[in-house]
């Protein structure tokens, strides 16, 4: 098991960008993804970006080129860059951990609250 700490939400407008932390508690370079999820009120979780023990990528069409996900390992941490945010990103975003090639491997954080408005 590991814990993950989420920090970086808050209140921006649009255009804006933040930066979401995710710090484990133990090493992640083992992980075999690490990723972010968001959920907006009233509608279904959806994925917003992985990244692979080997340091593949993948983003949700929705945020491709505006997001990106990175991690440092002597850190213990997975970091999501949101730049020129929209009003329909704001959203409770979630980082997991996989340890193995099954999602019931996942470990989450505890959410944070990301609000695009002027």
């Amino acid at each position: 098991q590991v814990q993950l700490v989420q920090s970086g939400g808050g209140l921006v407008q649009p255009g804006g960008s933040l930066r979401l932390s995710c710090a484990a508690s133990r090493s992640i370079f083992s992980f075999w993804a690490m990723g972010w999820y968001r959920q907006a009120p009233g509608k279904q979780r959806e994925f917003v970006a992985v990244l692979s023990t080997g340091g593949s990528t993948n983003y949700a069409d929705a945020v491709k080129g505006r997001f990106t996900i990175s991690r440092d390992n002597a850190k213990n941490t997975v970091y999501l860059q949101m730049n020129s945010l929209k009003p329909e990103d704001a959203a409770v975003y979630s980082c997991y951990a996989q340890a193995r090639a099954v999602i019931s491997s996942r470990s989450w954080g505890q959410g944070t609250q990301v609000t695009v408005s002027s």
